[in-house]
């Protein structure tokens, strides 16, 4: 059988996530495993025409794909984004079509979903047979009931294609929409005024498209206030590369860019001081621009520091975001566990102009007036699981080499853990001490809503 692991990490034969497939390619000899450094190579891949119809030849004469990947900003990496980006633009779909998939990432677990969710949804799309997900823990080769594990998910999949077996789709093909938006006259009588908030657009507008309805949204927001908004477009900036994965910035968040591009100025005293974001951005495939991704994944110099925390966030779409809920998932879980708070989602997608107008006024009217009241919406699982993985790791497996994270979730408190409430855990012994007495606990039963809402009532009348 032949197999094709197409290798999402940009630091190629260095990836945790490739040794995880050469395990199965030692594990399983029969089988003709052939890799491809995808995300480390892709500047080849994009300039060099030949370089991605290679690739795309040796997809077309395999038995099956293996998406292998680490995770990068709840998904993968921006240059795995990209090159999925350049097989819909060179038109390379049919090489995929009825082509068995595995997707297998390493990390540590936090919004994994979210990035099979994506690969999962391309495969859909591209109308292949896709098998399913591993997704293993960074060290999980390490330890012999997870390498078992691993070993019996990779034998069901080379069962199943040799035998053909059919499998189901998950997510439904997206339906685009050719709507032009066309923004009525402005009959504002009152502009919002700024009150000393800064607020910062950030977009990916291609050069020359102006007519485009993602460019129109933003004009049409920025008429809401009676100062000027600063719009600052990533496809200006001069951004050499995404993430290297090489963990320089984890002692200190110093980059190894720092110098050589734009990138990590234009963060610091741009986007660090502004008090409101607005992202805008298309919709490419079942995310926004892999230039949009390069952003995200740059942003990591910062490692799991939070520092927009306390920020208003909004965003601007063009495309049909009501049809992929994978990637607001994305955009609330990270504001969530960071401590940013998530204004609104305006989209084109409603088809109707006015309707349009009147979101992007209330998103610009909502923006100021949470932040000036210094509103942060409470956490959802997503934030708190989220916060509770960094948490976690970062006390223990990864406070090496994460000194900087290590730092400042000390230093802010972040190490809550539960055994440091000793005062409830000593209440909760006595309790359970007490509780195997039958009568005791009929008393408890008998008083335990009172006692639940006795001390809320008692705000309520005090406060």
């Amino acid at each position: 059988m032949k197999i094709i692991v197409l290798v999402g990490s940009p630091k190629g034969n260095q990836s945790i996530t490739k040794h995880y497939v050469l395990y199965l390619q030692k594990k399983f000899p029969e089988h003709d495993f052939l890799f491809q450094n995808i995300a480390q190579q892709i500047k080849r891949i994009e300039k060099s025409d030949e370089a991605f119809q290679e690739i795309i030849n040796k997809i077309r004469l395999s038995d099956a794909i293996i998406w292998a990947f680490p995770l990068y900003f709840l998904m993968v990496h921006a240059n795995y984004k990209r090159f999925i980006e350049l097989v819909y633009e060179r038109k390379a779909n049919g090489a995929f079509r009825e082509k068995y998939a595995l997707a297998i990432s390493t990390s540590i677990h936090f919004y994994d979903h979210t990035a099979h969710n994506y690969i999962h949804g391309i495969c859909d799309d591209l109308d292949m047979n896709y098998f399913g997900r591993y997704s293993a823990g960074m060290n999980d080769l390490m330890k012999e009931d997870k390498r078992e594990n691993f070993l019996k998910y990779a034998a069901q999949f080379f069962d199943s294609v040799e035998k053909k077996l059919p499998t189901s789709r998950f997510f439904p093909k997206i339906i685009q929409s050719n709507f032009e938006y066309l923004p009525g006259e402005s009959n504002i009588k009152e502009k919002i005024d700024l009150g000393g908030k800064k607020v910062l657009i950030v977009s990916d507008v291609e050069k020359g498209t102006k007519s485009l309805n993602l460019q129109k949204m933003i004009d049409k927001f920025k008429e809401s206030f009676s100062d000027e908004i600063e719009e600052i477009n990533l496809q200006d900036l001069n951004i050499k590369g995404s993430c290297l994965g090489c963990l320089q910035c984890a002692y200190d968040n110093q980059c190894s860019y720092i110098g050589k591009d734009d990138f990590i100025e234009f963060y610091d005293s741009k986007v660090k001081k502004a008090d409101i974001l607005i992202y805008a951005g298309t919709i490419k495939d079942r995310y926004l621009s892999s230039r949009w991704k390069m952003f995200f994944d740059r942003s990591f110099y910062n490692t799991h520091i939070p520092v927009l925390m306390g920020k208003q966030i909004g965003f601007i779409i063009s495309g049909p975001l009501l049809q992929i809920p994978n990637l607001r998932e994305i955009f609330l879980g990270w504001n969530e566990t960071t401590g940013i708070n998530s204004v609104d989602f305006v989209t084109d997608e409603s088809q109707n102009s006015e309707e349009i107008d009147g979101l992007l006024h209330a998103l610009a009217s909502k923006s100021i007036k949470l932040s000036e009241i210094g509103f942060i919406n409470e956490q959802t699982m997503r934030g708190v699981c989220g916060k509770n993985i960094f948490r976690d790791d970062i006390w223990g497996g990864l406070r090496f080499p994460f000194r900087a994270d290590y730092k400042f979730y000390k230093k802010h408190g972040f190490f809550d853990f539960p055994y440091k409430k000793r005062k409830s855990i000593f209440i909760s012994k006595i309790m359970l001490f007490l509780s195997r007495s039958k009568g005791f606990r009929k008393e408890v039963n008998s008083r335990m809503i009172s006692q639940m809402t006795g001390p809320i009532k008692k705000i309520i009348e005090e406060k």
